[in-house]
């Protein structure tokens, strides 16, 4: 029986956030309310990917191939995300690894806590 290959992977956008899920059982989630950076990585003869990272280095890859409105609409409710920037990053012909958006909101400290 000849059928389309499995995909490496699955991306799930929602409201909440983003969650991929790979072929080996693993699976990378963040939440919309994390995201603190967006970054493009461009290789000659493979596929865009965007990460999203949080706070702690934290995040989730999610290939261009397997985005679709859903995703774009939701990067635009990030604060200040540029669309344009994000489309030129990705269609750049340079190898790399660009930052498209990182959070207005600087990282909140955290409380001194005093212990007995």
């Amino acid at each position: 029986m000849h059928g389309n290959p499995m995909p490496d992977s699955y991306v799930y956008v929602t409201e909440e956030g983003v969650t991929r899920h790979y072929a080996d059982g693993s699976v990378e989630a963040l939440a919309w309310e994390d995201v603190v950076e967006v970054r493009v990585v461009t290789e000659t003869g493979e596929d865009v990917l965007y990460i999203l990272l949080d706070r702690d280095g934290e995040g989730c890859v999610v290939p261009r191939s397997a985005t679709d409105a859903t995703f774009l609409a939701r990067l635009r409710y990030l604060p200040d995300f540029d669309l344009d920037r994000l489309t030129l990053a990705a269609d750049s012909a340079h190898d790399g690894v660009v930052v498209v958006w990182r959070s207005p909101d600087p990282p909140s400290a955290l409380p001194d806590l005093e212990y007995d």
